[in-house]
């Protein structure tokens, strides 16, 4: 009896973990094509343009947007403390005349602090709309804690498509993949748990802040 009733509960826990797995692999299916297939508005001007830090050619698709007029300033948020922005042009390889339109943010080290910075910057120089670059696998949770940092202000999707620059190999691609949408789930279903575990909450804050 008891080993009947054991064999029992491992297939209800098996039939758990598959269904679990399933519904896994088709929200990163979702994640995958919804990230490859942000719809970009390529003519749209907004008041800035922001750059996240952490991967190849986001930099340069921000200077190049801001030298086509698709903006005012750009502001590059999450640089390293001892980078100012003569360094910054020089790393990346692009002159550009008019450092005057160029602010960058020393403050934020992940992706929430981008959009905590951003919105701090935002705010002080009155603008309204952003077009936010970073690379297309971490597009959908920028997106995320943009709007929730910012729900008042228009923000254009810019993703930036560097794979074989950031990549040698297709299993480096889908280990990057992977973590962020991990990272995604956790940032989509941060409210709620904080909200149930307040001691969560504050943690969370003072890591953060």
């Amino acid at each position: 009896m008891k080993t009947r009733r054991w064999l029992r509960g491992f297939a209800w826990f098996g039939a758990g973990a598959a269904t679990t797995m399933l519904i896994w692999a088709g929200g990163l299916a979702w994640f995958v094509y919804s990230s490859l297939s942000v719809g970009v508005d390529p003519q749209m001007r907004t008041d800035a343009i922001v750059v996240l830090t952490g991967g190849r050619l986001r930099l340069e698709a921000g200077l190049d947007l801001l030298g086509a007029g698709r903006a005012q300033k750009l502001f590059v948020s999450g640089v390293n403390p001892h980078v100012d922005r003569f360094e910054l042009m020089r790393v990346a390889g692009h002159p550009w005349d008019d450092l005057s339109r160029i602010v960058i943010g020393h403050d934020a080290d992940n992706t929430l602090g981008n959009a905590r910075e951003t919105a701090g910057w935002m705010r002080r120089e009155g603008y309204r709309s952003l077009r936010l670059v970073t690379s297309w696998y971490h597009i959908e949770r920028s997106l995320l804690e943009f709007r929730r940092a910012m729900p008042d202000t228009v923000i254009v999707a810019e993703p930036v498509f560097a794979t074989h620059a950031e990549a040698e190999h297709w299993l480096d691609v889908a280990l990057l993949t992977v973590s962020e949408y991990d990272k995604y789930l956790a940032t989509l279903v941060r409210p709620a748990v904080v909200r149930v575990w307040p001691a969560a909450a504050a943690t969370y804050a003072i890591q953060h802040s």
